[in-house]
C-alpha cells in the first residue's frame, strides 16, 4: 500500500511493442500479479527468411551436444549471401555457447519437467537468434512487419509461460517459475534507449525463486548449478546488448522485400530553378537614366541634397524624443527565441505489475511505499529534491538520473542501482547483498549491521562515500577511491587504488 494514492496499470509499459492484449492468451505471472499478454503473430514470410531464397540453399541440420541438446536450429542458409554479422557471431559466441550451452547440459542432467521446460527456453533463444540474423542484416521494416519477426519468439515465450502455469503443484515449480519470471528479457529488441536495464530487471525478478531453489535443493546436486548457469545466461545476455546494441537494436541497412522500412522518406527534390531569357527582357527609360546617372562618376553626388542641423537627430531634442525604440519587443532578430525551458513532466507514482514506477517527483520529501512484496521492485527516475521510504523486503531498486534525492529501504533480495545520479542519499535498514553505481556524482550511503558484507560496484563516478555504523551509534565515513595506479608486468596488468582509505 502506497501513499499519494498511487494508481495501478495493468500493462507492461515498456513492451508496448512485444506485448499485446488478447484475452485468450493471457499468462498470469503470479498469484498477485498483473497478467501479461502476448502476440500470437504468424510466422514471418519466405521473403523474410533471412534473405534466403529457395534456390542456392541448403538445410542446415542441427548439432547436438553430449546431453542430445540441439545445439543450432534447423535453418535455411543462403550459401551466396549468408553472412554472419559480427554482432550474430558474438551472440553464438557469448550467449548461446557460454552460460546457456551450460544451462541446457544441466537441465538435461536433472531430467524430467525441468529439462522439458529447458527445451522451450532453447527454442525461444533460437528464435531470437533468427531474428537477430534478419535484423542485422535488413533495415527496420514498418510495424507490422516487425511485429511479424517477433512472433516466433513471442509465441516461444508463451509456451515457456504457460508450462509454469499448468504445473503450479509441481516440485520444481519454483525451477519454473524462476525461468518463466525472467524469460521477458528477450523482449529487449523492443526497448530503446536503454535495453540492458530491461534485461537486469527481470534477470533480478527470476531471482527471487531461483533463491529458493538454493535455499530449498542446497542438499541436492546439479541444482545449485542450473540456478546459477541461468543466472549466468542473462548476466551474458545484458552483456552482449550493452556491447553491440546499446542504446537499442541495431538494424541493417539492406531495405527488407515485402514493404517499407520504418524510416522516414527521403525529402522531395527541391524545384528546379529556370534562368529567365535575358534576350527577351527591354530595360525601360527609368532603368537608362539611372545607369546614365551613375555613370557620372565624382559628379553623381552634386544631385544630393544637404542635411541642415534641424534635421539631424543628435542635433535636434524633438526629434530624439519621437524616435525612442521601446526597451522590449515582440519579436526577436530574424524570429529566433532564446533557448527553451526544459520540458516538465507530470509526476507519477504508480504501480505497473510487480514495478513501483515513481518519475518526475520534485520537493516530495514524504513519498511512502509500504506493504511491498519480494517479487517486486522499484524505479525512480528523474525525481529532485525529494525523499521515497520502502517498508518491508523486496526484489531491488533502480535509482536513475535523479538530483539531490534520497532513498530508505529496509531490505533487498538483489540489489540497489544508482544510475546518472548527483548530490544523492540512500540509507539501508536491513540487509543488502549488492550496490551497483554508474556514472554517479556524490552518494551517501548509509549501512546498517546487518549490511555490511555488502558488495560495492561503481564505474565512471566520483565523492562516494561509505558511512558505516559505530558501536556508539554514529557513523564513521569512508570514501570510495577514485584514483587507481595501474603496473605493466610480464602476466598482464596489476591495479590499486594510490589513495588511502580510513577515517
Amino acid at each position: 500500500m502506497a501513499s499519494n494514492e498511487p494508481k495501478s496499470t495493468p500493462e507492461y509499459g515498456k513492451l508496448k511493442n512485444f506485448w499485446e492484449a488478447r484475452t485468450d492468451n493471457t499468462i498470469s505471472t503470479s498469484q498477485n500479479s498483473t497478467a501479461v499478454k502476448l502476440i500470437k503473430s504468424s510466422p514471418p514470410p519466405a521473403s523474410y527468411n533471412n534473405g534466403s531464397s529457395t534456390n542456392n540453399s541448403v538445410t542446415k541440420k542441427p548439432e547436438t551436444n553430449g546431453n542430445g541438446f540441439h545445439h543450432n536450429p534447423t535453418t535455411t542458409i543462403d550459401m551466396a549471401n549468408q553472412d554472419l554479422t559480427p554482432s550474430v557471431i558474438e551472440f553464438d559466441q557469448d550467449v548461446l555457447d557460454g552460460c546457456l550451452s551450460e544451462y541446457l547440459k544441466v537441465a538435461q542432467g536433472l531430467g524430467g519437467e525441468i529439462a522439458e521446460h529447458a527445451a522451450l527456453v532453447q527454442k525461444a533463444f533460437m528464435a531470437q537468434r533468427d531474428f537477430l540474423v534478419t535484423a542485422t542484416r535488413f533495415a527496420k521494416p514498418g510495424d507490422a512487419q516487425f511485429q511479424q519477426l517477433l512472433g516466433p519468439t513471442a509465441n516461444a515465450i508463451t509456451e515457456i509461460q504457460k508450462f509454469r502455469e499448468s504445473r503450479r503443484s509441481s516440485p520444481v515449480f519454483n525451477h519454473l517459475s524462476g525461468i518463466s519470471e525472467s524469460i521477458p528479457a528477450l523482449a529487449w529488441v523492443t526497448i530503446a534507449p536503454t535495453p540492458g536495464p530491461h534485461i537486469k530487471e527481470m534477470n533480478d525478478a527470476g531471482q527471487f525463486y531461483t533463491n529458493r531453489v538454493l535455499k530449498d535443493f542446497k542438499e541436492k546436486p546439479g541444482h545449485a548449478e542450473w540456478a546459477k548457469s541461468w543466472i549466468g545466461t542473462l548476466v551474458a545476455l545484458q552483456a552482449y546488448v550493452k556491447k553491440n546494441h546499446t542504446t537499442g537494436l541495431v538494424w541493417g541497412k539492406q531495405a527488407m522485400a515485402g514493404g517499407p522500412t520504418g524510416g522516414p522518406q527521403p525529402p522531395p527534390p527541391p524545384p528546379a530553378f529556370e534562368m529567365p531569357d535575358l534576350s527577351s527582357m527591354t530595360v525601360s527609360d527609368e532603368r537608362a537614366n539611372l545607369f546614365a546617372e551613375l555613370n557620372k562618376g565624382e559628379d553623381v553626388t552634386k544631385g544630393l541634397k544637404k542635411v541642415s542641423a534641424e534635421m539631424q537627430t543628435h542635433k535636434n531634442p524633438s526629434l530624439r524624443a519621437s524616435a525612442v525604440v521601446p526597451a522590449t519587443g515582440s519579436s526577436s532578430v530574424n524570429g529566433s527565441s532564446g533557448p527553451k525551458a526544459p520540458v516538465s513532466k507530470p509526476p507519477k507514482f504508480a504501480l505497473e505489475g510487480k514495478k513501483w514506477v515513481v518519475e518526475y517527483q520534485v520537493g516530495k520529501r514524504d513519498l511512502k511505499i509500504e506493504d511491498v512484496e519480494m517479487n517486486q521492485v522499484i524505479y525512480l527516475f528523474a525525481c529532485k529534491d525529494s525523499t521515497i521510504t520502502v517498508k518491508g523486503k523486496l526484489n531491488s531498486i533502480v535509482v536513475d538520473s535523479c538530483v539531490k534525492s534520497a532513498i530508505v529501504f529496509d531490505s533487498l533480495v538483489a540489489s540497489v542501482e544508482f544510475v546518472n545520479c548527483r548530490d544523492c542519499q540512500m540509507q539501508v535498514m536491513g540487509a543488502v547483498p549488492t550496490i551497483t553505481i554508474d556514472k554517479v556524482d556524490g552518494l551517501q550511503m548509509f549501512l546498517s549491521k546487518e549490511s555490511m558484507h555488502v558488495e560495492i560496484v561503481s564505474a565512471k563516478s566520483s565523492a562516494l562515500n561509505v558511512m558505516v555504523p559505530k558501536q556508539d551509534g554514529d557513523f564513521a565515513e569512508y570514501p570510495v577511491p577514485e584514483q587507481f595506479k595501474t603496473t605493466v608486468h610480464a602476466k598482464g596488468l596489476t591495479t590499486v587504488p594510490t589513495e588511502m582509505v580510513g577515517v
